[in-house]
């Protein structure tokens, strides 16, 4: 029994566990993720490349694992600029009530309506050499709408709660009741939303990437799952192992928020 309690409080820290793995990984694995060997094309796992190699000999753990740490890094950015932006403009409107909630869940209602992958795409067709800068730039103008959705419904529920009116009742303005009690109670919930926009971004990279709007050094898994897919038959371990390194990346980013939940 104790041993199944403390297996369970272990749990949610497997995530993180997972992400400080690939980040030491990236950092240790000294082959660079752009250098070439033809003569290497996709050689199959070996002692000198543990997972083998990608088109034009290069070598697959070191760009796997830099190619993960910057899907991190760009979905993790993006997942905060929407917490940071839209969490407080959700529940700011439900305590304000009136035109300004109205006007902050349609627009929430319009993002959200059209697919963030169509936008993205949409716009970096527009752009001669998009980089991961322009990515960033397209996630970050939609990823506060679920944000703000979130913390709209929560606040609504909040502003009528016991805590909030005792609060009224001494004297605090609005603002104060806002950043004292409506903010901290939204973070539960607004933890999970972090970890599902953040998972997101990581698909959503990696598949732009996969049809060519991808970053022009092709450092990334969506370019790693077109390698894969495009020699399947002579080399089936660079796709088993980039879908892999996909799944795990998207999948330990949502399970995060769990351990942030608590």
């Amino acid at each position: 029994m104790k041993a199944s309690s403390r297996s369970a409080r272990l749990l949610p820290a497997a995530p993180l566990a997972v992400l400080v793995l690939a980040s030491t990984l990236a950092v240790l694995v000294t082959a660079s993720p752009t250098k070439l060997s033809p003569d290497a094309s996709f050689y199959p796992p070996g002692s000198g490349h543990p997972l083998g190699c990608g088109e034009g000999g290069v070598d697959l753990a070191a760009l796997l694992a830099n190619a993960s740490l910057r899907a991190i890094g760009l979905a993790v950015g993006v997942a905060l600029v929407g917490l940071v932006v839209g969490s407080p403009l959700g529940a700011l409107a439900a305590m304000r009530r009136g035109a300004l909630e109205g006007a902050v869940a349609r627009a929430c209602d319009g993002l959200q309506a059209f697919p963030t992958f169509l936008l993205a795409l949409t716009v970096l067709s527009a752009i001669r050499h998009p980089n991961r800068m322009h990515l960033a730039c397209v996630f970050a103008l939609t990823s506060w709408a679920p944000f703000a959705r979130l913390a709209l419904s929560e606040a609504r529920v909040l502003r009528a709660a016991g805590f909030v009116e005792a609060a009224r009742a001494l004297g605090l303005g609005e603002a104060k009741i806002l950043v004292r009690h409506v903010l901290p109670n939204l973070f539960g919930t607004v933890a999970v939303q972090l970890g599902a926009t953040a998972s997101a971004v990581v698909l959503s990279e990696a598949s732009l990437s996969f049809v060519g709007f991808g970053p022009p050094d092709g450092v990334s898994l969506g370019a790693a799952l077109d390698q894969g897919v495009s020699a399947m038959l002579r080399a089936p371990h660079v796709l088993v192992f980039s879908a892999l390194a996909v799944f795990v990346t998207s999948t330990t980013l949502l399970s995060a928020a769990r351990v942030l939940r608590r």
